[in-house]
C-alpha cells in the first residue's frame, strides 16, 4: 500500500497532465495487448469485485477502491508517475490515471476539491471551467467534479480536463482524465464508465480489513540471535513471546504467566504458581518444566547468551551452568505441572523485575529444537501469533484468541520492513505509529502543525556514552579519561548533531529514574582544565599518546553526525586526532560483547526496569558481562553489593547515588544524552500511553474509526 504525500502530489499534477502523449506513451512506458495487473495490483475479478460481463475491473484492496473501465481500454500501473493506475483508450489519444492523498484535518469534499482544481490547473494557460459541482457516484456516494479547458505551458496544445474526487476511509480519491476535446468527447462515454464506476470497500492489508489492523514500521536484522528471546539485545518480542511477569502501560509490575507467587521470610525462595489456562500458540499447555527448560536453555555454554548472567544470575546455580560446571540449575524446581520454586543467592528487591527481560521468557522445546530458523515460526505464549514473514517486506501478527489473560482488542498486527522514511508513511496513512527523528521535531512540535494532534512526547530512561577501554592505553590512565570528557561540549552536541532535541547527561542516571541526583557533580565542559589533565597523565599530553580507534557502527569507512562532531572537539580542545573504524551495524554489539573494538566506541543504555541497580552494577560492576570497557574498582564493586541487598528504600538510593559519584570521578565511559522521545500516533488508535520502558503496549490497544 503505498502513496505520495500529499504536498508532494499536489506538485505533480501538472506533470501528470504533460508525461502522456497524444501520440502514444513514452517510449519506457508498454501497454500489454490484455489488461495485466502490475506489481501489487489486482486488475481482475475478484471475490472483493462485482464483475460485469461489458467492462473491466481495476480493484484496489490496499485502498479499498473499485473502478470499471471499457473492454478494449488499457491499464499501467502509474506507481512511477505518483498514482495508481492509469487508464488508456485503444488509440491512445485520452488518458485517465487514478490516484489517492491522505486528508489533512478538517478537510472536505469541496475544500480538497478546490485545492486539487487550484494546483492542477497550475501549468495550463487560457483555462476556462465548464463546470465546477457535486456529483453523484452510481454507488450513490457524493464525489466533486470539475470540467475544464486549458492549454498545455510546454507546447501550447489545448486539452480538455476533468477532475473527479471522492473521499474514503482516510483518503481522497481522484481521477483525473484529459485529451484533446475532440478524442475526450469521442470518449466520453467511456470517461463516465471510469468516473462514475468508484466505489468503495474497507481496505486490504496483507489480506486484513484496513480497520482491524495495526499498522507499524519496523527493521529486520539479519542476525538470528536478534529474535531468540535467550540472546536478543532488544526490549525482545513482546507480541509472540511473554513471561512469568510483565509491566502495565503505568508500570506496574504484574502476573503473566505466574497468576501469583509467595516470597519467603528471608527473600530468597520464590514460589510461582502458573495459570492454568496459559497456552502455547499451538493449543499445548504452559508448564513450570517449560519455564525450567526455557532458563536452563539461556544458560547453558552453547547459547553463549550475554543477558543471562545479568538477567537471571541471581538464582543458584545459573552461572555455574553458564560456565559448564553443572547441567542443570539448582535454583530451580518444578514442584508440579503449575507451580515453579525459584531459589536466589540472596535477598533482592528488585529480582522480580528482572523476569521482564527477554531472556526469562518462556519458550517451547520441540519449537526451539525444529530447525535453525525456528524463531521464523515461533510457538510462543504471548498475545498475537506470528503467521506470515516475507523478508524483509513484512510481518503479520494474528491476535492469539486463546491468550491466558483474553484475546487483545486488535485482530492483526502489520509490521512493514524497511518500507521507507517513518514519517512520510506516516503522513501517507500507510503506518499508523511512528518514531519522529530530530531532524522534524520543530516541525510536529509546531501547535500549527496538524500532526502536532498526534504527539507523544516523554523522556526515556535512557543515557548514551561513550566507553574508555580502560585496560587499553591510553584510557587506563584516569585523567586522560577526564580530559576527553572534559573536552565534550554536550550542550553544542545537541544543538549541533540532534537540533536540540535531547537534555545533557553529566551523570548515569536518566531523570525519572529513581535515584536521579539533580545536585550529581558531573565532568564539566572545561577545555583548559582539559588540555591540564592530559597533559599531567603519565602520556604527557597529546604527543605522547598512542594511536586510538574509535569503534561504530555504520557501513563502510565513513563518519558519523555524532562521531565527526566528538572528534572534531577532541581534535580542537585536545590536539587528539583518532580513527575510526565501522562494523555492520547487525554485527556490532555481538563484535563489542566479543572483545573486538578499539579504545573507544559508542553505545548507550536503556532501563529494562525502573532501579538503579539496572544501569550502575549492570554496567559497571567488576565482572560484569555488560561491563564492556573492562572497569573495575573494588569500592564501588563493594558498595554496589551492599545496595543489592538493602532493604530500605531511602538508604539503597543512596547507595546508588554514592555509586554514580564514583563512575563519574573515575570517567569509565563520557556521559553525552539522555533522549527524549516523539511519537506520532494516529487519532483512531485509542489506549495509547507512552511509556519510557518497552512494554507489550499492544496488547492493551484497540482502533477505533469513528464514522
Amino acid at each position: 500500500m503505498t502513496t505520495l504525500p500529499r504536498k508532494l502530489i499536489f506538485l505533480l499534477l501538472p506533470f501528470l497532465l504533460a508525461c502522456q502523449l497524444t501520440a502514444g506513451l513514452p517510449d519506457t512506458t508498454t501497454i500489454p495487448d490484455t489488461p495485466v495487473a502490475p506489481d501489487a495490483l489486482l486488475i481482475t475479478e475478484t471475490p472483493t469485485a462485482t464483475a460485469r460481463p461489458d467492462a473491466n475491473t481495476y480493484n484496489n484492496p490496499d485502498y479499498g477502491v473499485q473502478v470499471y473501465y471499457p473492454l478494449d481500454w488499457k491499464t499501467e500501473d502509474a506507481s512511477s508517475d505518483g498514482g495508481l493506475t492509469w487508464f488508456v483508450n485503444p488509440d491512445y489519444d485520452v488518458y485517465a490515471v487514478l490516484y489517492t492523498v491522505p486528508l489533512d484535518p478538517g478537510d472536505t469534499l469541496e475544500s480538497l476539491a478546490a485545492e486539487l482544481k487550484e494546483q492542477t490547473f497550475s501549468d495550463l494557460s487560457n483555462v476556462d471551467v465548464l463546470s465546477d459541482e457535486a456529483i453523484q457516484l452510481d454507488s450513490g456516494q457524493q464525489a466533486w467534479q470539475t470540467l475544464a479547458t486549458g492549454h498545455r505551458s510546454d507546447d501550447d496544445l489545448l486539452l480538455k480536463i476533468s477532475l473527479t474526487t471522492a473521499i474514503h476511509g482516510g483518503h481522497a480519491f481522484v481521477v483525473l482524465a484529459f485529451g484533446e476535446p475532440e478524442f475526450y468527447d469521442q470518449a466520453d462515454t467511456a470517461l463516465s464508465l471510469v468516473v462514475r464506476s468508484m466505489q468503495f470497500e474497507t481496505p486490504k492489508i496483507a489480506n486484513t480489513p484496513r480497520d482491524q489492523a495495526l499498522i507499524l514500521l519496523g527493521g529486520e536484522s539479519t542476525n538470528p540471535r536478534s529474535y531468540d528471546p535467550a540472546t536478543t539485545h532488544s526490549s525482545g518480542d513482546k507480541l509472540a513471546f511473554s513471561g512469568l511477569v510483565s509491566f502495565d502501560p503505568q508500570l506496574n509490575l504484574v502476573p503473566e504467566l505466574a497468576e501469583s507467587w509467595e516470597i519467603s521470610a528471608d527473600g530468597t525462595v520464590y514460589t510461582f504458581h502458573l495459570r492454568q489456562n496459559a497456552r502455547f500458540h499451538d493449543g499445548k499447555p504452559v508448564t513450570a518444566q517449560d519455564v525450567v527448560y526455557s532458563w536452563e536453555r539461556a544458560a547453558s555454554p552453547g547459547i553463549q547468551s550475554d543477558t543471562v548472567l545479568t538477567y537471571l544470575g541471581d538464582i543458584l546455580g545459573v552461572r555455574e551452568m553458564n560456565a559448564g560446571q553443572a547441567e542443570h540449575i539448582a535454583g530451580l524446581k518444578a514442584l508440579d505441572e503449575h507451580t515453579l520454586q525459584v531459589t536466589i543467592d540472596a535477598p533482592k528487591p528488585y529480582f522480580l523485575l528482572k523476569l521482564t527481560y527477554p531472556t526469562a521468557f518462556v519458550v517451547d522445546q520441540a519449537n526451539v529444537e525444529s530447525g535453525p530458523e525456528w524463531y521464523r515460526t515461533p510457538n510462543g505464549t504471548g498475545p498475537y501469533k506470528l503467521t506470515e514473514w516475507k523478508r524483509f517486506e513484512v510481518m503479520v501478527y494474528e491476535r492469539n484468541e486463546d491468550f491466558y489473560l483474553g484475546p487483545p482488542a486488535i485482530p492483526t498486527i502489520i509490521v512493514q520492513l524497511f518500507s521507507g522514511v517513518g514519517l512520510r508513511l506516516y503522513e501517507s496513512g500507510e503506518i499508523d505509529m511512528t518514531a519522529v527523528y530530530s531532524y522534524a521535531v520543530p516541525r510536529v512540535s509546531d501547535p500549527e502543525e496538524p500532526l502536532h494532534n498526534d504527539l507523544h512526547t516523554g523522556v526515556n530512561l535512557c543515557t548514551g556514552y561513550v566507553v574508555f577501554d580502560v585496560t587499553q592505553p591510553p584510557f587506563d590512565d584516569v585523567k586522560v579519561r577526564q580530559a576527553f570528557s572534559m573536552a565534550f561540549d554536550r550542550q553544542r552536541y545537541i544543538d549541533v548533531v540532534l537540533s536540540g532535541n535531547a537534555l545533557p547527561a553529566h551523570g548515569l542516571y536518566p531523570p525519572g529514574l529513581p535515584g536521579f541526583n539533580i545536585d550529581l557533580q558531573g565532568l564539566p565542559y572545561d577545555p583548559e582544565r582539559a588540555r591540564q589533565l592530559l597533559a599531567e597523565s603519565k602520556y604527557g599530553g597529546p604527543d605522547g599518546l598512542p594511536p586510538i580507534v574509535y569503534t561504530d557502527a555504520g557501513i563502510g569507512n565513513d563518519a558519523g553526525h555524532s562521531v565527526a562532531a566528538m572528534a572534531q572537539m577532541w581534535e580542537q580542545n585536545l590536539g587528539v586526532s583518532i580513527t575510526i573504524e565501522n562494523i555492520e551495524p547487525d554485527r556490532y554489539i555481538d563484535e563489542i560483547y566479543a572483545g573486538h573494538h578499539g579504545q573507544l566506541f559508542k553505545t548507550g543504555w536503556c532501563a529494562d526496569y525502573p532501579d538503579p541497580e539496572n544501569f550502575a552494577d549492570i554496567l559497571f560492576h567488576t565482572g560484569s558481562p555488560q561491563n564492556n570497557g573492562n572497569y573495575s574498582n573494588p569500592a564501588l564493586d563493594a558498595l554496589l553489593e551492599q545496595a543489592r541487598v538493602e532493604q530500605d528504600v531511602s538508604k539503597r538510593i543512596a547507595l546508588y547515588q554514592q555509586a554514580e559519584q564514583i563512575i563519574v570521578d573515575d570517567a569509565p565511559v563520557l556521559f553525552t544524552v539522555h533522549n527524549l522521545s516523539y511519537v506520532l500516533v494516529k487519532p483512531y488508535v485509542k489506549g495509547y500511553v507512552w511509556t519510557p520502558i518497552d512494554i507489550p503496549l499492544e496488547r492493551y490497544l484497540w482502533l477505533d474509526w469513528g464514522e
